[in-house]
């Protein structure tokens, strides 16, 4: 399905909290999703969508008018807020709007395209629909000045940030679930990150097991890059925010105190005394990279 401006518009849903409520209230659930996916199913086919997918609770529609991707969006969050829920089980869905091309095999689609509105409705709170400037760059100038304006946002792919739009609410709905400047210094990347999931799998379990976690392997090897992502990864589950600290430059191992420290920011004393006094107590996630020249230091 390709839309008049030559590409689609993608619409991604998903239930915030099912997985809790189907543990807690499993018959109220049954008849909740029922109803869930009746009002879905009848407001996407008003306005022109076309449901190619569900995972689970997930709907993924595409759209030939990315405005009909909005409207939809708007509506649907304006019928599921005005239904009569179960009494434990009031769903709350997100969603996500944003057009770019993909590929099409069968009656699914794949690609980057797919990636990013999954990323961006992960991002999102139930009741909240957020929109890429892709899509609200082709609406018309009234429904485009209905929107509110998020600013940049960088996902977790590390790529450059999008600029995120919400459509219009009476709610108000915390930050976005995305990198920030007050969360992370982790560098914008200039690739997708392909490929590599079971390794990724892998490191980020073992960050939830263990304090420390350690990549070697030969130079060139993609350590880094794996590092970044596992550690973009984890940004919304450290209070304080994850943190790259380079050590590459670094020759001296008497500055490496003082590397950590200016990145913490938390300590004007630069001993490694005094790092470790100013870290002990705090929840977050530091990435070390380029030390193996001073590894007596960093450990």
């Amino acid at each position: 399905m390709v839309g008049e401006n030559g590409v689609p518009t993608f619409l991604f849903t998903d239930i915030e909290g099912s997985t809790l409520l189907w543990e807690k209230y499993p018959g109220e659930m049954v008849e909740a999703l029922s109803r869930h996916n009746r009002l879905l199913e009848s407001h996407f086919e008003q306005h022109r969508g076309t449901v190619f997918k569900t995972v689970g609770d997930e709907y993924c529609v595409v759209f030939k008018d990315p405005d009909d991707a909005v409207s939809a969006a708007e509506s649907v969050q304006r019928a599921l807020g005005g239904s009569d829920w179960p009494e434990h089980c009031p769903l709350r869905v997100r969603i996500a709007v944003h057009t770019g091309p993909a590929t099409a095999i069968g009656s699914d689609f794949f690609g980057p395209t797919l990636n990013r509105v999954s990323r961006l409705m992960d991002t999102a709170h139930g009741g909240q629909c957020v929109v890429t400037a892709a899509t609200a760059s082709l609406l018309p100038p009234s429904r485009r000045s209905q929107l509110v304006d998020l600013g940049p946002h960088r996902l977790k792919d590390l790529l450059e940030p999008l600029h995120l739009y919400q459509v219009a609410s009476s709610e108000s709905f915390p930050p976005l679930r995305t990198l920030n400047a007050a969360r992370t210094n982790l560098p914008y990347q200039p690739t997708t990150f392909v490929g590599r999931a079971k390794e990724l799998v892998d490191v980020r379990s073992k960050l939830h097991r263990s304090r420390l976690v350690t990549l070697t392997g030969l130079g060139g090897s993609g350590k880094t890059r794996l590092a970044l992502q596992a550690a973009a990864e984890e940004v919304e589950k450290q209070p304080e925010g994850v943190w790259l600290v380079e050590l590459s430059s670094v020759q001296d191992p008497a500055a490496v105190p003082m590397a950590v420290a200016s990145v913490v920011e938390r300590s004007s004393e630069t001993g490694t005394g005094a790092i470790v006094d100013a870290l002990v107590d705090r929840r977050m996630l530091l990435v070390v990279d380029g030390c193996e020249h001073l590894i007596d230091e960093v450990a």
